[in-house]
C-alpha cells in the first residue's frame, strides 16, 4: 500500500514539532525550510546586542532527524502552494502532497509610512539580528573618534518603536550593552552621551498583559534611563531622523522598528480565507474551511473562536495536534479541536528585571526575570547550546560583559541592509 505524503512548510516552532510529532507515523514526511537551521527567535534580540553568538540560537534541522527515517528535509524557498492539485512548488521541482501543514511563520509588518521599510531596522531573522549588531557596534566605533557633538549624539541615539514585549526585551537589553560598552571598550565617551528612546503608539505597555505589569515595566525602563514616550505615533523615517505625529522629531542613526507582525505566506493558488494581519482563517481543528488535508499553524494561522496571542507554546501545541489529527485521519477518523493549555506568560525586562502571570496572578522582578531565562534555556534545542548560552549568560550577569562584540562575524549582513545605505562605513 503506498504510504502517504504530507509536507511541512517552515521549521519554526510549529513546523519543527508537526514534523517530529508524525515521525513514528505511517507517512512520508518533508520538512521543507529555506534556511537549514531552525532559529531559536526568542533570544534573536540577544544576538542584536551582542550577548550570543549566532550560532547558539541556530540548531540543524537534519540533526533531529538524523534517526527519523521517515521524515526527510529539503532546503528550497517554497514558491508557490497549489491547493486544488496538491502540490507544492520549490525553485527546480514540484512536490506533490496527501497532508500540507502551513507553518511559514511571521515577519515585522512595517506599516506603509515613508521611510519606514527603507531606513528602519528590523529584527524577525538571524540575518537581521546580525546586521543590526554590527550597525550598533559601528555606531560607537564612529562616535568614539567624532569631534562633532551633534553628529556624535546621533550617532549615540537608539529609538525603538513599539512598547509590546519585543520591544521592552530591547530596550533592556540595549541598556546592557551600553553600559557594558562604555564601561570597558570605549572610555571617551559617557553613560551621558547615550539615549535610548522607546515610542509607544498605543496608551501603555506590554498591552497583553496585566496594564499593573505593563506600568511596572515603564517604571523600571524609565529608571534605567530609557525615554519611554506613551502616545507617540510615527509619522516618518528619515536616514538621519525619526518624525512623530505631533510634530516632534528626533536625530538619530537608528531606529529599531518592533511594532506589530504579520504572516509570512507563499503564494497560494486556491480561495482561502484570510483574517487580520495577512494570517489565514482555520477551523478550531486547525484545518483550511475548504481544504481538510491542509493545516494552517503558529503566527500564520488565525483560529476561529479562539483568543491567542502568536507565542512560541501556541506553535508548540499546535503542531502536536496537527500531528494527531493527521494521524487520526490516516486512520478514517474525524479530527479534534485544538485547546490551547496556557502555562501563564513571561516577558523579560532586562537588569535583572521581568514580568510575568502565571494561573492569573501577576508578578514582576527578579523571579521574573529568571523564570524567563531558565525556560528559555529549557527549551533552547541542543545540549552544546544550551552549555554555551548559559557561559555567555554567567559571563553577562556576573562580569557585565559581552562577548559577542565582533563586527561581521559569522556571516554578513543581507544585502538589502547594504543596499539601503543602513550599514555605515
Amino acid at each position: 500500500m503506498k504510504r502517504p505524503h504530507i509536507v511541512v512548510i517552515g521549521a519554526g516552532f510549529g513546523g519543527m514539532q508537526a514534523a517530529v510529532s508524525l515521525a513514528n507515523s505511517n507517512a512520508n514526511v518533508l520538512l521543507i525550510d529555506r534556511n537549514n537551521y531552525n532559529t531559536f527567535v526568542p533570544l534573536l534580540y540577544q544576538v542584536a546586542f551582542a550577548q550570543l553568538e549566532p550560532g547558539l540560537i541556530a540548531y540543524p534541522v537534519r540533526t533531529l532527524f538524523r534517526r527519523r527515517r521517515n521524515v526527510r528535509f529539503l532546503m528550497a524557498s517554497v514558491e508557490q502552494v497549489d491547493l486544488g492539485q496538491k502540490q507544492v512548488k520549490v525553485a527546480d521541482d514540484v512536490v506533490f502532497y496527501d497532508y500540507l501543514v502551513l507553518a511559514t511563520g511571521s515577519q515585522t509588518r512595517a506599516p506603509k509610512l515613508p521611510g519606514v521599510a527603507e531606513y528602519s531596522w528590523m529584527m524577525r531573522t538571524l540575518a537581521e539580528s546580525i546586521a543590526l549588531r554590527d550597525h550598533i557596534l559601528q555606531c560607537f566605533e564612529q562616535a568614539a573618534h567624532e569631534p562633532d557633538t551633534f553628529k556624535r549624539q546621533q550617532l549615540l541615539s537608539f529609538v525603538i518603536v513599539g512598547g509590546g514585549a519585543t520591544g521592552v526585551e530591547v530596550a533592556g537589553a540595549l541598556v546592557e550593552l551600553v553600559r557594558c560598552l562604555v564601561r570597558r571598550d570605549y572610555p571617551m565617551l559617557h553613560r551621558s552621551d547615550v539615549q535610548v528612546v522607546m515610542l509607544q503608539g498605543g496608551d501603555r505597555l506590554l498591552p497583553d498583559l496585566p496594564p499593573t505589569l505593563g506600568h511596572y515595566t515603564l517604571r523600571k525602563l524609565r529608571k534605567l534611563g530609557v525615554d519611554v514616550q506613551v502616545g507617540a505615533k510615527v509619522s516618518q523615517v528619515e536616514p538621519h531622523a525619526v518624525y512623530l505625529e505631533n510634530g516632534q522629531s528626533l536625530a538619530t542613526d537608528t531606529v529599531i522598528w518592533t511594532a506589530g507582525l504579520e504572516a509570512t505566506l507563499p503564494e497560494v493558488v486556491g480561495a482561502i480565507e484570510q483574517g487580520s494581519r495577512r494570517r489565514v482563517a482555520v477551523l478550531p481543528t486547525l484545518q483550511l474551511v475548504d481544504y481538510p488535508e491542509v493545516y494552517a499553524i503558529g503566527d500564520v494561522a488565525e483560529v476561529r473562536a479562539t483568543q491567542l496571542t502568536g507565542v512560541a507554546p501556541e506553535a508548540l501545541q499546535e503542531g502536536v495536534v496537527v500531528a494527531r489529527n493527521i494521524k487520526r485521519q490516516l486512520k478514517g477518523r474525524s479530527p479534534k479541536p485544538f485547546r490551547y493549555l496556557n502555562k501563564g506568560r513571561l516577558a523579560i525586562i532586562g537588569c535583572y528585571a521581568g514580568v510575568g502571570q502565571i494561573a492569573g496572578i501577576p508578578f514582576g522582578g527578579f523571579l521574573a526575570w529568571f523564570m524567563w531565562l531558565a525556560v528559555h534555556l529549557v527549551y533552547l534545542p541542543g545540549f552544546r547550546n544550551r552549555f554555551f548560552v548559559l557561559l555567555s549568560w554567567l559571563q553577562a550577569f556576573i562580569l557585565g560583559d559581552r562577548a559577542a562584540r565582533s563586527i561581521g562575524t559569522w556571516q554578513s549582513a543581507p544585502v538589502s541592509a547594504v543596499t539601503t545605505g543602513k550599514l555605515s562605513t
